[in-house]
């Protein structure tokens, strides 16, 4: 008994550390802005006594419906081509190139674009996109259209292309950790007893792969629906998202309502978490 209440707490003292880490750099600062979303604002002052009226207000406004209906828009469909391009990228690194060097090699590549910052890769589309573009240029010089296209640029098309090449590689990434694990027997064994390429891609490899794709589903609709400086910059500030939304209360100093805006955008992104968690076990791949 005295050995094992020994081991207790020794587990309890080597959990201190990153306990205490976890409370100060995360429960405090949610905490903190849970409790400022109840405060109540002027224009030129917080009044820190308890209010629902933040609330009130967030649920009331038929703006917050639309922003929050982008807003999910945004994920699902960055969610949905991000998905299709990186387990067809992963798919061919982990069942087409059979040399290690060379998948080692070709995964590296498609790390490049990480080597410069995330506001670098995204304005780099607007000379591209732009009604003088190179995209505009080579479509007029083709016959494809008369004039510049206006919806390539400051449209949902941008926003949506700026989000999946700066998050196809969090989709990239566990789903190949994924399909390098599957035992190669198991895809043999789908040829031996019949099983057509699609088949097999089907009822073997794509079950086997949920784990990586419920991963790298997590990593890109948090991360699409916590951007705010994408939509800004690719839309011409004419499309907004609920990131735009604590944006610009935070530069009105309306610190209260961008607090319950925060606190409503991380109750749903938790949901939509824990939603996705019933279909798939993660902890297979952790």
């Amino acid at each position: 008994m005295q050995i094992l209440k020994n081991r207790h707490v020794a587990g309890w003292l080597q959990a201190a550390p990153l306990t205490l880490v976890l409370a100060a750099f995360l429960v405090l600062p949610i905490a903190t802005i849970v409790t400022v979303s109840f405060w109540q604002a002027t224009e030129f002052s917080i009044i820190p006594a308890f209010s629902l009226e933040n609330y009130r207000f967030l649920f009331g406004s038929s703006v917050t419906g639309r922003v929050f209906l982008a807003t999910f828009r945004y994920a699902f469909l960055t969610w949905a081509l991000t998905l299709a391009i990186g387990f067809t990228v992963a798919y061919y690194l982990a069942f087409h190139v059979r040399s290690q060097s060379w998948q080692i090699a070709l995964f590296l590549l498609c790390t490049i674009p990480f080597w410069t910052s995330n506001i670098i890769r995204m304005i780099s589309w607007i000379p591209f996109l732009g009604r003088n573009g190179i995209a505009n240029q080579m479509l007029i010089s083709w016959g494809v259209v008369d004039e510049p296209v206006e919806w390539l640029l400051y449209s949902d098309f941008s926003v949506i292309l700026a989000f999946v090449h700066l998050y196809t590689l969090f989709m990239v990434v566990p789903i190949f950790n994924t399909m390098m694990r599957i035992d190669r027997s198991l895809v043999e064994a789908a040829y031996d007893n019949g099983a057509s390429g699609w088949q097999t891609l089907i009822h073997v490899i794509l079950p086997l792969c949920k784990p990586g794709i419920m991963i790298g589903t997590i990593f890109v609709v948090t991360l699409v629906m916590g951007d705010f400086i994408t939509v800004r910059f690719m839309s011409g500030s004419q499309r907004a998202n609920v990131g735009r939304l604590i944006s610009n209360d935070i530069s009105l100093l309306q610190y209260p309502s961008a607090a319950a805006t925060a606190v409503v955008l991380l109750c749903t992104v938790l949901l939509t978490i824990a939603i996705l968690l019933r279909f798939v076990d993660i902890r297979k791949e952790l």
